[in-house]
């Protein structure tokens, strides 16, 4: 393959890669790994009496690492402190849009296949305002540190616009070839096509959850699949250009497939973490307050580790000045910690807080 990096690689070739066999018994033995880890994933969190949980906390967590591989530094708990409002910092609220760019994506894979105008939605979700393939030649990717360009992607809207609907059919093949793999070479075409002139890192791994929940491997995007990528960005980027310069497919593929499976398992023992955190603040909350008796008061508290009088008061239909009685009696009891932000008071489920955020 006649490659430079400097060149826009206007002979991205399509999907599959010929003449590779994408399926190796290696990538097979980590795909079987992969989806046995998922499965697990997947009755772990039914066992959580409370699904919400981790529909509300694992998109935030997602959102601060896929954000953070660009370079987007918020912490988890400006995240939960501003879920609700879509406050604090730039950073903040960038990470923020992450989520509801991935509840688009969802919102929209359920209506509809996966396309390349659900890639635009998402992108235009993560962005704050309407996004179009790239019309503007010059786009080089260059090394953070050196500046040397590594990467330029194809140019001209037209043939950017055609290798997107190359990517959706494949996509959508019907091959046998398993919808893990699939998701892996994928992800590497649509960032090898940068289609956007911003967004494209994060908006591919907003794709890549869709994808697993399209072929049923998920039913919600509770994998928190860019902690295992962070944690290996340096490999992430390099097998990425690898696949460019030496077609090394099977590397790339071994690399997600194995990000999947460590993403599942850490997955698992936050349930498990959750679940226990939740029996010690339930037995706890019933000797300090009637409000310990009310399932949902104790469903609020750990939907979001920071918590407001009017959400209990909403969600238990009881007045301001009960909710507010119970949630001070948490505070009293060291359940709860209360600080202010601007006129509100928001109540912080600590010990949950450090669950949610700590490495498992």
């Amino acid at each position: 393959m006649d490659w430079s990096p400097d060149i826009p690689f206007n002979d991205l070739p399509p999907l599959p890669p010929a003449g590779t066999d994408l399926e190796p018994k290696r990538v097979l033995k980590a795909t079987i790994d992969a989806r046995t880890a998922l499965a697990t994933l997947s009755q772990a969190g039914q066992l959580l009496p409370n699904a919400n949980i981790l529909i509300h906390a694992v998109p935030l967590l997602e959102a601060q690492a896929s954000s953070e591989i660009e370079n987007i530094v918020t912490t988890a708990d400006e995240l939960f402190k501003h879920a609700d409002s879509g406050g604090g910092d730039h950073a903040t609220k960038e990470t923020l849009r992450y989520r509801s760019a991935l509840f688009a994506g969802v919102d929209a894979i359920r209506d509809r296949p996966l396309t390349a105008t659900t890639a635009t939605r998402i992108c235009s979700a993560l962005q704050g305002r309407e996004m179009a393939v790239r019309t503007v030649p010059g786009t080089r990717i260059a090394n953070p540190v050196t500046r040397q360009v590594v990467y330029a992607p194809p140019e001209g809207a037209d043939l950017i616009r055609d290798k997107l609907a190359a990517w959706e059919r494949f996509i959508h093949a019907e091959d046998d070839l398993d919808p893990l793999v699939r998701m892996a070479v994928a992800h590497y075409q649509f960032e090898a096509i940068h289609p956007f002139h911003d967004g494209n890192g994060r908006t591919g791994r907003v794709i890549n959850i869709l994808m697993l929940i399209e072929a049923g491997l998920l039913r919600d995007p509770i994998l928190y699949l860019s902690r295992a990528i962070i944690d290996r960005k340096n490999d992430y980027y390099r097998l990425l250009r690898a696949v460019t310069a030496d077609d090394a497919w099977i590397d790339w593929i071994l690399y997600m497939l194995e990000a999947v499976r460590e993403s599942a398992m850490s997955t698992i023992r936050k349930i498990d973490s959750i679940r226990i955190c939740q029996d010690n603040i339930a037995e706890l909350a019933r000797a300090a307050t009637p409000g310990g008796r009310d399932a949902q008061f104790l469903a609020v508290l750990f939907e979001q580790p920071y918590c407001r009088i009017n959400i209990v008061a909403e969600r238990c239909d009881v007045s301001r000045q009960t909710a507010s009685a119970w949630l001070h009696a948490l505070v009293e009891a060291g359940l709860l910690s209360d600080v202010r932000m601007g006129r509100d008071a928001l109540f912080v489920n600590d010990e949950f807080l450090n669950v949610l955020t700590r490495p498992e």
